[in-house]
């Protein structure tokens, strides 16, 4: 059984940890997408290693949030409620009740893209090109979600911390 202390230290790291994870996705997301994100784009990836690796970098920082937020975090701030928590679809159900996540089948959306991006890297060139647009409008659903378990943790488990982790930068939906 986990302590009060050792719990408060893991919640703490993993918002902590989606945080930085957020100002690097966030950052990425502005740099790669400046450029219209097309087919074409996509296969000139070859000749621009450059765009290649920024491209691998997005999609793994995607990947990386969604996986801690869902997968680490949200399952963390159940147990700190005094709650168990369950599968995956039961524990965004319960963030959705508590008004911390805006939609579930946007985060199952997120989820599944990031096993597109992972899984299914560039086999078909509009195909890849439409996954990185979509998970590029999916960044202000990570972020968002960040930052309202964040502030519900802080109003819940707070008081007591001294440097609680800042909310994120309101990430803009790439249009």
């Amino acid at each position: 059984m986990t302590t009060t202390g050792q719990s408060d230290d893991r919640l703490l790291f993993l918002l902590q940890t989606v945080e930085k994870e957020g100002r690097h996705l966030i950052g990425t997301t502005g740099r790669l997408f400046s450029d219209t994100i097309d087919a074409i784009w996509v296969q000139r990836l070859e000749d621009h290693p450059e765009l290649a690796e920024r491209t691998d970098a997005f999609a793994t920082r995607f990947g990386r949030m969604q996986d801690t937020l869902g997968d680490k975090l949200i399952p963390e701030l159940r147990r700190r409620l005094l709650e168990t928590p369950g599968a995956a679809l039961d524990n965004l159900n319960r963030m959705e009740k508590l008004g911390l996540l805006a939609s579930v089948t946007d985060w199952m959306e997120a989820r599944n893209l990031r096993n597109r991006l992972v899984h299914e890297y560039m086999r078909d060139e509009a195909e890849f090109a439409g996954a990185l647009n979509r998970a590029a409008e999916l960044v202000p659903l990570l972020v968002s979600t960040y930052n309202a378990v964040n502030a519900y943790a802080s109003n819940r488990f707070g008081a007591s911390v001294p440097h609680w982790p800042a909310p994120l930068p309101a990430a803009k939906c790439k249009s």
